[in-house]
């Protein structure tokens, strides 16, 4: 089955989609503090992929009763954003996650290099 099939919410800290838009002091600090960040091409494009990874995503990972998120991703045929380094080179990204906390249903959507491995 795919898409998310449970009652979720937007996670309303305003910084979890500030961290992933390109110009944003949140990405500025980040490429300070770890030299990178993943950042969807802009505000439009995260929308649409959270929508698009609610109604057709797929659990990812295994069931871990120590991670506090549920996963879900798809991955996209257009770039959907990009890791940005510090010296200001880029790499594309072609994958998408939402993380849905386990206890809360609230959620917000990350731009990746492909889903999250667990161990």
């Amino acid at each position: 089955m795919s898409g998310i099939d449970r009652d979720i919410t937007p996670d309303p800290r305003l910084s979890l989609i500030d961290c992933h838009l390109p110009n944003s002091l949140q990405v500025q600090q980040l490429l300070q503090r770890e030299n990178r960040a993943h950042v969807f091409n802009d505000l439009e494009t995260l929308k649409q992929v959270t929508q698009a990874i609610i109604t057709g995503g797929e659990r990812t990972g295994i069931e871990d009763k120590d991670d506090d998120y549920e996963r879900y991703g798809l991955y996209f045929s257009e770039p959907i954003g990009y890791i940005i380094r510090i010296d200001g080179s880029q790499t594309l990204l072609y994958y998408g996650e939402i993380k849905i906390v386990k206890t809360t249903g609230e959620y917000h959507a990350i731009p990746r290099t492909s889903p999250r491995r667990t161990s």
